[in-house]
């Protein structure tokens, strides 16, 4: 609004609406005190509001689908790390400024006490790389669930990549889509919806599991960089890791490496952004970090994100900055037993009785009953259809551990027995008896491996035991009874089975 005296003098006024497909944005409006206007300045000024109107609504609908993108990605993230006793972990996100990186992380509490670290970056930019984090993060979850191996996660992300290409290539087609990210990539540089050449395959990810029973650390990485190891000494080590191709690019396999962390240990997982150059300063961001991580006094989690953060480059950046700093832990030597067994079912009973004693040791013997139910037919199971080497192992964690390896890769499949069917049912029984159970594969076999809660308060409302084994209601106290006979006699299900076939 002008003054008065801003008023006076004004000759010739043109006021022109700002409209933009439909909408009405505002009012663009032209003063001469001289030469009054003419048709041609009435023309100009209408070619300069329909360009404002459009680069202003274009500006507006970046503001408000980058806001978009900022909250999906942070929906996508961890709210809260997972308890776990593996590691001590801490973490920071750093945003970019401008466009909106894609880079994620993940704790994820594993068998046998163990647990996965990952983080990664997404190569696009807006709505489509924020889905494609998603769908990764959750494809590794999966995976993690199942037990696989680093390298074979990593492998199953670079198909699932591929096909992201293959699907993102496909929407190239459709002309809306095609034109309205033209429109706001032309304006806006490419952002809010982003190109349909703005694929991810490049994605770089990097996925460790750390082992607290062993203090071993086995990671693959596919074109992520290697983490940085501050030693319980302070001393601070790069380790070479063997980096496969980018997701997406289709040449897998990929390498695992395996490193000694003591128990004090600080790993340090970061993005590309950490690294960026700084035009002030002559050393390279690996020289920066190692330097930053040696003269950290501290020594949790927290310190090395703080430590790893100073060495970034003061000013903007450009990418997404993640830090993942985890202090590791070993397992009590008191809370892991373990026993080699021959093929024998009348090592079964001799394990049950030192479980027992073990769990009286460790005041859980309230857990013995199912303890032993769990490992009869487990050993039983291994000895009937795996191979030797054997090897019991009873963990005491957040919960109690169970887990019988052997040399077999070939894994036990539960199943729906019959009423008339004698067996078929052990898995059935380890699966009530135990909070989830499951395999895992080595380089040397497998691992049937069941959890149980250390607070039975929690399984009361468990469904009743003949439900889960196919049995009918008549049949269940006979069934209960004849459960305890035989494990007061020292014999399971499975190996009363076996005598009676050899008899």
């Amino acid at each position: 609004m002008l003054s008065p005296g801003q008023q006076a003098g004004i000759r010739s006024l043109i006021a022109v609406p700002l409209c933009a497909h439909g909408n009405v944005l505002g009012v663009a409006t032209f003063m001469r005190r001289a030469t009054p206007f003419d048709d041609d300045d009435l023309s100009l000024a209408e070619q300069l509001s329909t360009r404002a109107a459009v680069c202003l609504d274009n500006a507006r609908r970046f503001t408000r689908e980058r806001a978009t993108v900022l909250a999906l990605q942070r929906a996508l993230l961890p709210r809260r790390l997972p308890e776990q006793n593996a590691v001590e972990a801490a973490y920071r996100y750093q945003l970019a400024e401008g466009a909106a990186g894609f880079a994620w992380f993940d704790v994820i509490p594993l068998s046998g006490a163990r647990v996965a670290l990952v983080v990664g970056e997404v190569a696009g930019h807006g709505l489509r790389a924020a889905a494609a984090m998603g769908r990764l993060r959750t494809t590794i979850s999966n995976f993690s669930a199942l037990d696989l191996p680093p390298e074979e996660i990593l492998a199953h992300l670079d198909g699932l990549v591929r096909q992201f290409a293959g699907e993102q290539a496909e929407q190239a087609g459709d002309d809306v889509t095609q034109s309205l990210g033209d429109i706001v990539g032309d304006v806006v540089g490419g952002v809010a919806f982003g190109r349909a050449d703005d694929v991810v395959t490049g994605t770089t990810c990097l996925y460790a599991v750390y082992d607290p029973t062993s203090q071993r650390c086995s990671l693959a990485s596919a074109g992520h960089l290697a983490p940085a190891i501050v030693g319980p000494d302070c001393t601070v080590e790069l380790p070479h890791v063997s980096a496969g191709p980018p997701l997406g690019r289709g040449r897998p396999p990929f390498e695992t490496t395996e490193l000694s962390l003591p128990e004090g240990s600080r790993l340090v997982l970061y993005t590309g952004g950490l690294l960026a150059n700084d035009p002030g300063d002559p050393r390279t961001g690996t020289q920066r970090l190692r330097q930053a991580l040696e003269a950290d006094p501290g020594r949790t989690a927290e310190d090395a994100c703080a430590a790893a953060l100073s060495a970034l480059p003061h000013g903007q950046h450009r990418e997404d900055v993640i830090v993942l700093a985890v202090c590791t832990r070993a397992l009590p030597a008191g809370h892991l037993v373990c026993w080699d067994l021959p093929a024998d079912p009348a090592a079964v009973c001799r394990v049950r009785a030192q479980a027992v004693r073990q769990l009286s040791a460790w005041n859980l013997s309230e857990l013995s009953f199912n303890t032993e139910l769990i490992f009869s037919e487990l050993i039983t199971n291994a000895i009937r259809y795996g191979a030797e080497p054997i090897q019991v192992r009873l963990l005491l964690d957040r919960m109690l551990i169970c887990e019988v390896s052997d040399a077999s890769d070939v894994s036990p499949r539960p199943r729906r027995a019959a009423v008339t069917d004698e067996g078929g049912r052990g898995l059935f029984l380890v699966a009530q008896l135990s909070e989830r159970w499951g395999t895992r594969y080595t380089r040397r076999g497998k691992v049937i491996w069941a959890e149980q809660l250390l607070d039975q308060e929690t399984q009361e409302d468990a469904m009743e035991p003949q439900a889960a084994l196919g049995l009918p209601e008549w049949d269940l106290d006979g069934f209960e009874v004849s459960r305890r006979e035989r494990s007061a006699r020292g014999v399971s299900g499975v190996e009363q089975h076996a005598n009676e076939k050899s008899r």
